[in-house]
C-alpha cells in the first residue's frame, strides 16, 4: 500500500508541475516557469522517481552549452549595436506604411532565424513603438507582425528557437539540410502572416498620412571594433556548419572567439545571458526523465504506432501540447516518440508545428509576450482578443501549409 501511495504523489508531482509551468504563476507565488521547473524537479529526486545521479546524467548538457554559446554571440551582438543597426535601415527605407510592415517582418523572420527569437524582439519592440508614435502610424498591427515573423522565422534554423537547439543537439540532424528543408514553409507562412495582418487592420493603414523618415529614428551607438569581430565570428560559425561541424561545437567556437577581449568586461556580456532559461531546460529534463520512469510514455505505444503509421498526426498533437504546456515541454515530451519514428521528417514537423503554435494565442510564445509587455510599458495595449484575430488564421493555415510541405517533398 505504501509503494502505492507513493506512486500517486510522485505522479502527483511530476501533474502539478507540468500544470504549473502551464499556467506560468500563482498569485500567492513570487515564482515564474523556471522556480517551477526547478522545484519539480528536486521534488522527482526527493520523492525518490529518479535518483540524483540519474536525474543529473539526464540533463543533455549539448542542448544547455548551445543555449548558453547562441546566448553569447546575441549579447554580444546586441551590445555592438547591430540589431539597432538592422532596426534602423528598415525604418529609412519603409518607404509607405505597408512595405515598412513588410521589411519589418522580413528582416525579423531573418534575425530570429539565427540570433533567436526572444532576442530579436527585445531589441526591435522599443525601435517599432519610437517609430509609430513618432510617425502616426497604428502600433498595434505592427507589433502583432513583430511577433508572429519572429516566431515563424525561427522555425528557420536550428537557433533559432530554444525548442529548435534541443532538437538540433538530439537528433543529428546537419544545419544546412534542415535549412533547406525548412526554409520554404517558413517563407510561405510569412508571406501569409504579412496578408492576414494587413487584411485585418486594412482600415487603419487606409486612414496613415504617412511621411517618410528623413533621418535616423534614434541615435544608434555602435561599437564597430566588436562590431567587426561579431562578423568574422559568425562568418567562422558558417564556415563551420558548412563543412559538416557538430552545431554545439561550432556555436562553443563562436562564442569563445567573442569572449577572447581586452577591452569589454565579461560581466556587461553576460548580464545579458538568461541564465534562466538555462535553469528552466535543466529542470525540464529531469521533469521528462521522470515522466519516462513512470512507465506513461511505454503505455502510450498505441500513439507511436499511430505516428509511425501516420505521421501527420503529430502536428496537431505537437502544436496542441505546445499550447498546453509551453512550445519546450511539448518538444521534450514528444521526442522520445519521434526519436522511434523512421524519418527525420518527424523531427521537422516536431519544430514546425511546436514553433508556429506559438502564434496561436498572445499566450502562445515568450517572444509573443516580450512584445506585448514592452508595448504595456510603453502605453500601447496589446490585448489577448486582438492578436487572436491573426494568430488564428496564421497558425491554422502556417501549420497545414508547413506539414503537407515537410511530408510531400
Amino acid at each position: 500500500m505504501g509503494g502505492g501511495v507513493f506512486s500517486v504523489l510522485r505522479g502527483g508531482v511530476l501533474v502539478l508541475s507540468f500544470v504549473l509551468i502551464a499556467v506560468g504563476r500563482v498569485p500567492w507565488l513570487r515564482m515564474n516557469r523556471t522556480g517551477f521547473a526547478f522545484v519539480g524537479a528536486t521534488l522527482v529526486v526527493v520523492t525518490g522517481l529518479l535518483p540524483l545521479e540519474e536525474a543529473l546524467s539526464a540533463i543533455d548538457m549539448r542542448t544547455i552549452v548551445l543555449l548558453l554559446s547562441m546566448m553569447i554571440v546575441s549579447s554580444n551582438l546586441t551590445y555592438a549595436g547591430f540589431f539597432d543597426l538592422v532596426a534602423d535601415w528598415v525604418i529609412l527605407r519603409g518607404k509607405s506604411p505597408l512595405r515598412l510592415l513588410a521589411l519589418l517582418m522580413m528582416c525579423t523572420a531573418i534575425l530570429s532565424a539565427f540570433f533567436v527569437n526572444d532576442t530579436v524582439c527585445v531589441v526591435i519592440t522599443p525601435f517599432v513603438l519610437l517609430l509609430t508614435e513618432r510617425y502616426g502610424l497604428p502600433a498595434v498591427p505592427y507589433l502583432i507582425g513583430l511577433a508572429v515573423s519572429a516566431n515563424i522565422g525561427s522555425a528557420m534554423t536550428l537557433v533559432g528557437n530554444p525548442q529548435n537547439m534541443y532538437i538540433g543537439a538530439v537528433s543529428g540532424i546537419p544545419f544546412g539540410r534542415f535549412f533547406l528543408r525548412m526554409v520554404g514553409p517558413s517563407l510561405l507562412s510569412l508571406a501569409f502572416a504579412y496578408g492576414v495582418v494587413v487584411l485585418v487592420y486594412r482600415k487603419e493603414f487606409r486612414e496613415v498620412r504617412w511621411e517618410s523618415p528623413q533621418g535616423h529614428v534614434k541615435r544608434l551607438r555602435i561599437y564597430r571594433p566588436l562590431l567587426y569581430k561579431c562578423y568574422a565570428s559568425m562568418a567562422l560559425l558558417v564556415i563551420l556548419l558548412m563543412v559538416g561541424t557538430s552545431i554545439v561545437y561550432a556555436a562553443m567556437v563562436a562564442a569563445s572567439v567573442l569572449l577572447i577581449t581586452r577591452r569589454i568586461h565579461p560581466e556587461k556580456i553576460f548580464t545579458q545571458v538568461d541564465f534562466s532559461i538555462l535553469t528552466f531546460f535543466g529542470g525540464l529534463f529531469v521533469l521528462t526523465k521522470g515522466v519516462e520512469a513512470t512507465g506513461i510514455l511505454a503505455a502510450l505505444r498505441g500513439v507511436e504506432t499511430l505516428l509511425s503509421l501516420k505521421g501527420w498526426v503529430l502536428a496537431p498533437l505537437a502544436a496542441v501540447l505546445s499550447n498546453l504546456v509551453s512550445n519546450v515541454p511539448a518538444v521534450m515530451l514528444l521526442s522520445p516518440m519521434v526519436e522511434r519514428m523512421s524519418s527525420e521528417t518527424g523531427w521537422l514537423v516536431l519544430s514546425l508545428a511546436s514553433t508556429y503554435a506559438g502564434n496561436l494565442t498572445l499566450l502562445g510564445s515568450v517572444a509573443n509576450l516580450i512584445v506585448a509587455e514592452r508595448a504595456r510599458s510603453a502605453g500601447v495595449l496589446l490585448t489577448f482578443m486582438e492578436y487572436l484575430k491573426v494568430g488564428i488564421p496564421v497558425t491554422v493555415v502556417s501549420l497545414s501549409v508547413g506539414t503537407a510541405w515537410l511530408f510531400i517533398r
